[in-house]
């Protein structure tokens, strides 16, 4: 069986990565097709097994523009050959499902998300645009919406994250799908004897993230804040920022799992379609503060492995971790940390195996 893998791009290695990296494993002779790549970026693994990219690749600054030349990836994807595969899989967070495949090849869609920024998080994303981006919008969306909704109809079965992006995908594409969470390497995160005195968070510094309200609520209270990650608003954040809170930037994974395992807490105010990065705070033993909406809602429960607060604002964030500092004895590293396993590789490498081995006896 030929099966080919498509990923929206390779600029780096974050959790649509790890889900391809799981999907090698599992086909480690597939092809893996994308926009564009930098192999500099990303793991042997996945640069070994890239047979070829879009036209993109080969556009001016690709490497750094590729966002701004979504309009022309619908045209990219469909210029790709895929007719000799009997297994397409897509990994779809921006344009990757769009690709033409053979009357006998199964296509599924492992879906991290549909596009935000042309969906449900369009407006957000236009206030924050440039001039130019900001005038051109309106009209490049709209396209792209109408393109997306009909390259969904390529895709034979549909996988989602999470049940926020199965939602999602009922909505939007009006498809039926199946839920499997994303791999996590939950036995590469150890708990420690030592916590320290620093509340954690880590991840990309762009709005959706929210890091604003959990510098605004630290201000307030005073505490220890470690923030680890790079972004377009680390600047704007590092002026709003009171001595209390610390930005420490990219940090190799050998130093956040340290960061992971001896702070007090993770703070999570962003809305995800999964959210890594939380399951990872738990498979090092410690809880997480999370904002009750989205990805986490399948990772947390409550008042077990972290605690919830259900209004994006300043108040709620400083209760919850009131709340939390008056129960920290409630919390058991050990059943955190077990709780976190049901998200580990393992299971997802046996569930994607065994709903693709069903789709194929329907499509011999």
């Amino acid at each position: 069986m030929k099966v080919a893998i498509v990923h929206y791009w390779l600029v780096g290695m974050r959790g649509g990565e790890k889900v391809l990296e799981a999907l090698l494993d599992i086909y480690p002779q597939a092809d893996v097709y994308s926009h564009l790549v930098d192999h500099a970026l990303i793991s042997k693994k996945i640069s070994q097994r890239v047979k070829a990219c879009t036209f993109i690749q080969q556009l001016p600054w690709a490497r750094r523009l590729y966002q701004s030349y979504l309009p022309l990836m619908p045209y990219a994807l469909e210029e790709l050959d895929l007719s000799d595969y009997d297994l397409v899989l897509s990994s779809e967070s921006g344009p990757a499902k769009g690709v033409i495949t053979s009357p006998d090849c199964l296509h599924i869609c492992y879906c991290h998300s549909p596009m935000r920024y042309a969906w449900d998080m369009y407006h957000q994303y236009k206030k924050s645009a440039g001039i130019l981006k900001k005038l051109l919008m309106p009209w490049l969306m709209h396209r792209i919406r109408l393109w997306d909704l009909a390259s969904s109809f390529r895709v034979d079965f549909f996988i989602a994250n999470s049940h926020f992006v199965q939602k999602r995908i009922k909505k939007i594409y009006r498809r039926n799908s199946q839920v499997i969470f994303p791999p996590v390497n939950t036995h590469d995160f150890v708990i420690s004897n030592e916590i320290g005195d620093y509340y954690l968070m880590v991840g990309q510094l762009v709005a959706y993230k929210n890091t604003l309200l959990a510098i605004e609520a630290f201000n307030i209270n005073k505490k220890k804040l470690i923030i680890i990650g790079h972004g377009a608003e680390l600047k704007m954040l590092q002026k709003k920022a009171h001595e209390n809170i610390i930005f420490l930037g990219t940090q190799p994974f050998t130093e956040i799992k340290k960061y992971y395992s001896q702070c007090k807490a993770l703070i999570f105010p962003g809305i995800e379609d999964f959210g890594l990065v939380p399951v990872e705070a738990m498979a090092s033993g410690r809880p997480v503060i999370a904002y009750k909406k989205g990805g986490v809602l399948d990772t947390i429960e409550n008042k077990v492995s972290g605690v919830f607060f259900e209004h994006a604002n300043v108040e709620a964030l400083n209760n919850a971790i009131n709340w939390y500092e008056d129960h920290t004895d409630h919390f058991d590293s050990i059943k955190i940390k077990q709780h976190s396993e049901q998200f580990d590789s393992s299971i997802f490498k046996q569930q994607i195996t065994q709903f693709i081995s069903k789709k194929l006896l329907l499509n011999p």
